[in-house]
């Protein structure tokens, strides 16, 4: 179980999923991400048997207040990288710190494996991320393909981006172009 921050205005426990949580997990990725992407994707954003394969590749952890979950994020060690994704917080509970407890909690717990990097894809059109995730250190690296399965009702994309966890070094970062990785 991972601790809360004291500066929170609600108490909230951190815990890895099991594959008992899959149903939660799938309605509360659906029910936040509905009104945040129903402006360009077509129906729900994650199916149960989707949530069950990326807790065979992951893990899903989650923030639960009084025993109900409020929010989930997926993360995947890669070697000295990690993939963070599906962020996903209630709507009756954001604003209230849960988002950037997770990532917290994800970044620290994937530095406790070694990763030096965490990875996200946050999609174009969702500009009112650009700021959450840039105060939190991630830059933008690239950009990749939106998943062809997922129907959308205008033409998007990902942009890619890292930033470096606590075991990474200065010198693994290109002083010439501050935020980018070296090859």
């Amino acid at each position: 179980m991972f601790m809360t921050e004291p500066n929170l205005t609600k108490r909230f426990q951190v815990r890895i999923a099991d594959a008992i949580d899959a149903e939660d997990i799938t309605v509360l990725i659906n029910s936040a991400f509905r009104p945040a992407e129903g402006f360009f994707v077509e129906g729900d954003r994650i199916k149960v048997t989707e949530v069950i394969d990326y807790l065979s590749t992951g893990k899903f952890l989650l923030t639960e207040e009084d025993n109900t979950l409020v929010g989930c994020v997926y993360i995947e060690p890669r070697g000295e990288r990690a993939y963070l994704g599906l962020l996903s917080v209630d709507p009756s509970c954001q604003q209230s710190g849960a988002g950037s407890l997770l990532m917290d909690a994800a970044e620290r717990h994937c530095s406790s494996l070694a990763c030096r990097f965490m990875d996200i894809k946050m999609v174009n059109l969702r500009k009112d991320l650009t700021g959450f995730y840039q105060k939190r250190g991630y830059v933008e690296t690239g950009t990749s393909q939106f998943p062809a399965h997922i129907a959308t009702k205008e033409p998007c994309y990902f942009i890619d981006m890292s930033k470096p966890l606590g075991t990474a070094t200065p010198e693994e970062w290109d002083v010439h172009s501050p935020g980018h990785m070296k090859p």
